[in-house]
């Protein structure tokens, strides 16, 4: 289940993008040249999933740094942990995200998230501290890649140690075993990331994606947004 839908996503692209154009005028110029330029660096090449989080501040720190890396989707794995929104952490990051939401209520929730990930042509690299764990620097970036993360107590769970593609770790050189589960997913996104922008493979959105963004992000920044659109409609006989 996605959040964040908007009653209005059944709208044709041709009317999106005519709803785009209207709402133009309730959106400042500023924010339009931010909308492109975020859009032109957003990707999908790679996403994030968060099994089982156990602290909602922490998994909110994830989305926050995920938004502001360029990365559009995010998967919540609920099993034991319910996920609470912080707003103080995430300082509206969720407005612009695309989030799966896996809920407790269905006791297969992660291989659901893994049957659609795989479905999606993407290889799942999960974070863990195992013998068959191997460097981060060793993900091949050229295929889309889904980056796990685990609790923070225990970690990954034995579903996802048993069925991810690559099991990977971040080199340390202290005393301490881990890094704080935001701090090891800012970590692992920012290399993932920047070995995939040097690399040359094609990781930005395709017209039709970027299109769609467009008109979901503008159809929440005016005020009262959705009345906007009912009236445009009514107005240009299309409701």
């Amino acid at each position: 289940m996605e959040e964040n839908r908007l009653i209005s996503d059944d709208f044709s692209p041709e009317l999106k993008k005519q709803i785009v154009e209207f709402l133009s005028s309730y959106v400042t110029p500023n924010k339009q040249h931010l909308i492109e330029q975020v859009l032109s660096k957003r990707t999908r090449h790679l996403t994030v999933v968060m099994e089982d989080i156990f602290k909602p501040h922490n998994a909110s720190a994830v989305i926050r740094t995920a938004e502001c890396l360029g990365i559009q989707d995010v998967h919540i794995v609920e099993k034991s942990n319910q996920y609470a929104p912080n707003p103080w952490v995430l300082r509206g990051a969720l407005k612009w995200m695309t989030v799966r939401h896996y809920p407790s209520s269905n006791p297969n929730s992660i291989a659901d998230c893994f049957r659609h990930l795989k479905g999606q042509g993407y290889q799942i690299v999960a974070t863990d501290v195992d013998q068959r764990s191997v460097p981060l620097s060793e993900v091949d970036v050229g295929e889309k890649t889904a980056l796990v993360m685990g609790t923070e107590h225990e970690g990954i769970s034995d579903y996802v140690r048993e069925n991810a593609d690559q099991l990977v770790t971040i080199p340390m050189s202290g005393f301490t075993e881990s890094f704080n589960v935001s701090v090891s997913a800012a970590i692992c996104l920012n290399h993932l990331l920047t070995e995939m922008r040097n690399k040359g493979i094609h990781w930005q959105l395709t017209e039709a994606e970027m299109a769609e963004l467009r008109y979901r992000w503008y159809s929440r920044i005016p005020a009262h947004a959705e009345n906007l659109i009912s009236h445009y409609m009514k107005e240009n006989g299309l409701k």
